[in-house]
């Protein structure tokens, strides 16, 4: 059981007294035994991906997932990438395996198929956030209390 566990209906952030960070629910023999191994937990608050094997969560998946076992509701927050794209993402244009865009920089070598962009770029903004069609426009869409961005840090990489 999660530490501090409780039966509180969480809907504000300072109200958390335990999460789980899960973004790999490729570990899961589908979508549905993700949200059901989710929804039989008690923790406040759950920071996940908006796609489980490889189907996106949708608004009805999202309010299963704020309920807690217990009774409890809880936040859901999800994991978004602003400083690398990564090539298994719905963005990704296969024709950027040979020829990629200007903005997408080196591999991560630590993470094969994640490439550092150059974040300030309109193209790379557009995917994210800036159209209706938008990754950040998908997770709202969704129904997710929130986002956690990742990769905050990339404007480390191009100062070298």
């Amino acid at each position: 059981p999660p530490h501090n566990e409780n039966n509180a209906v969480v809907s504000d952030l300072s109200q958390v007294k335990n999460f789980i960070f899960l973004i790999n629910p490729e570990n899961y023999s589908s979508k549905q035994a993700f949200i059901n191994a989710v929804t039989a937990t008690n923790y406040d608050l759950v920071i996940i991906d908006l796609f489980a094997n490889e189907q996106m969560l949708t608004a009805g998946d999202i309010t299963q997932l704020k309920n807690k076992a217990n009774g409890g509701k809880r936040l859901v927050i999800c994991y978004m990438s602003i400083g690398e794209a990564e090539d298994y993402r719905y963005y990704w244009n296969s024709s950027w395996n040979a020829d990629k865009p200007e903005w997408i920089a080196a591999e991560n070598p630590d993470w094969p198929g994640n490439y550092k962009v150059k974040y300030w770029n309109n193209d790379w903004q557009g995917i994210i956030y800036r159209n209706d069609n938008s990754y950040l426009d998908k997770i709202t869409t969704a129904g997710f209390d929130g986002v956690y961005l990742d990769i905050i840090d990339a404007f480390e990489y191009f100062e070298e």
